[in-house]
């Protein structure tokens, strides 16, 4: 291969490495909660905190575009979207089918250690609980669900539960600060620790499906 060409084969591979530290970053300023629902997102500002390209930073906002997370409006960038209650409602169903599945093949697949942080985790909920911390019960919340997704081994609907649970951060920090929320989605977590725990996938199942059917319920009330 010329100079040249090596050149631009390393510029090519240095792009695709900066889109990706873009879109990591990104996705977990997302998640966080970090960025607003309708943010805009600054390409400028963006690649000096993250320190990347304007151009990666370009094209990570054209893959979370994709991801429906980020929306990109003619004549003005892109912003963060804005995930309206009944399109939350809509993803949670979808969710709620998902997190059956890893549920009750975590159920199946859990090992001793496997047992023993989801307990940490489970005991971690109720001290947030107790100690009317909402944002930490937001954050021990999302801690619980991506374990119980490891533990589950399923990639494809890992990677489908991670694209759908960035598109509903902003609703579920909202009902983390709802009054007497965090008390019942206790009970809910707690029974699906309980089940995976026993070994037991179709209570594993129904608890991760009547927990999803709690958000819905309460996003309705919203």
């Amino acid at each position: 291969m010329s100079d040249e060409g090596v050149r631009v084969a390393e510029g090519l591979r240095e792009g695709a490495a900066g889109t990706q530290v873009a879109v990591n970053a990104l996705r977990e300023a997302l998640a966080q909660g970090e960025l607003a629902p309708g943010q805009r997102l600054v390409e400028s500002e963006l690649s000096e905190a993250y320190g990347v390209t304007r151009a990666s930073v370009r094209a990570a906002l054209i893959d979370l575009t994709a991801e429906g997370l980020v929306e990109r409006i003619p004549n003005r960038g892109a912003r963060v979207r804005v995930v309206s209650v009944a399109e939350a409602i809509a993803i949670t169903e979808c969710r709620m089918v998902l997190e059956g599945l890893c549920a009750g093949r975590a159920a199946r697949l859990a090992t001793a250690a496997d047992d023993a942080e989801l307990r940490t985790l489970a005991a971690r909920l109720r001290q947030a609980v107790d100690d009317v911390d909402p944002v930490a019960y937001s954050a021990v919340n999302r801690e619980l669900h991506t374990a119980v997704r490891r533990i589950a081994d399923q990639p494809v609907a890992e990677r489908v539960l991670d694209r759908l649970n960035a598109q509903l951060v902003r609703h579920q920090f909202r009902l983390a600060l709802r009054p007497g929320r965090p008390q019942t989605s206790l009970g809910e977590h707690l029974a699906i620790v309980e089940a995976i725990t026993a070994r037991d996938p179709e209570a594993a199942e129904a608890a991760a499906r009547a927990h999803l059917a709690g958000v819905i319920s309460a996003l309705e009330e919203s």
